[in-house]
């Protein structure tokens, strides 16, 4: 899949030798101290998500709620900008406190960590290998649904 014409904020594109990028929310700082932005999706397709960002060592912090309905990825200021991944949202933080603190309960209230900060790879998720990350999933979901 080429998603290198995709609209995205991330800071670099994905490394062809698959060797670990460095942390957007990391490089980011640098610039510009804040939180993170949030994109949530359905609990299913989220799942798919962050097995395959764990095989890939690309998942940050992941957020989900207390029915466990749906999943929320940490991704770096201002991907809300540009996300347009369907059946997805992303929710701006402007400054609300969406910051990954393993020493902290999350930062939403009724949600809990499936992913800790402390045990995830990065600051956050990568938006663009997110992006590859939910279409390899919602294709995944469709395959199985279509075999039973």
């Amino acid at each position: 899949m080429d998603i290198s014409s995709s609209r995205t904020t991330a800071l670099h594109q994905p490394r062809e030798d698959h060797s670990p990028s460095p942390s957007p929310c990391a490089a980011q700082e640098a610039v510009e101290a804040g939180p993170c932005d949030l994109v949530t999706v359905p609990a299913r397709q989220g799942l798919e998500a962050v097995d395959i960002l764990r095989l890939r060592d690309g998942v940050g912090p992941v957020l989900h709620d207390g029915e466990c309905d749906t999943l929320g990825f940490l991704v770096p200021p201002g991907t809300a900008d540009a996300w347009d991944v369907p059946g997805s949202a992303c929710t701006q933080t402007h400054g609300r406190g969406f910051q990954a603190d393993p020493a902290e309960p999350p930062p939403i209230t009724g949600t809990g960590w499936l992913v800790a900060p402390d045990a995830a790879f990065s600051d956050a998720t990568d938006p663009a290998v997110l992006r590859a990350a939910l279409g390899e999933a919602a294709r995944t979901i469709e395959a199985v649904d279509r075999c039973r």
